[in-house]
């Protein structure tokens, strides 16, 4: 499991500070909208399964509550697809890595079940990615993302 520790979580550090990084690397080719349907896909899955990713809920000074976000912030950059299907299969290929994808198939199917009956249909090097989500130690996921763009 890829997580976080509970003695891990500083909320009151830099982010910089934190052992694990987390990266959403979008299709830069995308349409605004479907650019954004796909970063937030993937975060939903990668905050679903990773430990300890969000902080703890905010509360205002009128009592209201706001859900955690990610204390240890997200970076959401851009790449063509070509390098997006580079950088999905070097962090699938880590153990110390997790990797939640968004195929192209999610995003032209309107069924559940159709997106997974296409991509059980499409070689794991035919599938073409609109977003990856990638949550490692710092320094080797940098090494792949390094030189990627902030998505404009």
């Amino acid at each position: 499991m890829i997580g976080f520790t509970a003695e891990e979580i500083d909320q009151g550090a830099p982010t910089r500070a934190a052992r694990l990084k987390w990266v959403v690397v979008v299709d830069a080719g995308l349409a605004p909208g479907r650019a954004a349907n796909a970063a937030i896909c993937t975060a939903a899955a990668t905050s679903r399964a990773v430990e300890g990713l969000l902080g703890d809920d905010a509360v205002d000074a009128d009592g209201g509550t706001h859900p955690g976000l990610p204390w240890l912030g997200c970076t959401v950059l851009a790449a063509d697809a070509e390098t997006l299907r580079t950088v999905r299969r070097k962090a699938a290929a880590r153990a110390d890595f997790f990797v939640a994808d968004m195929p192209a198939a999610a995003q032209h199917t309107r069924v559940y079940a159709e997106y997974l009956d296409a991509v059980k249909e499409t070689g794991a090097d035919d599938l073409d990615y609109y977003a990856v989500s990638i949550v490692g130690p710092r320094n080797p996921l940098d090494k792949i993302v390094g030189k990627l763009p902030l998505l404009g």
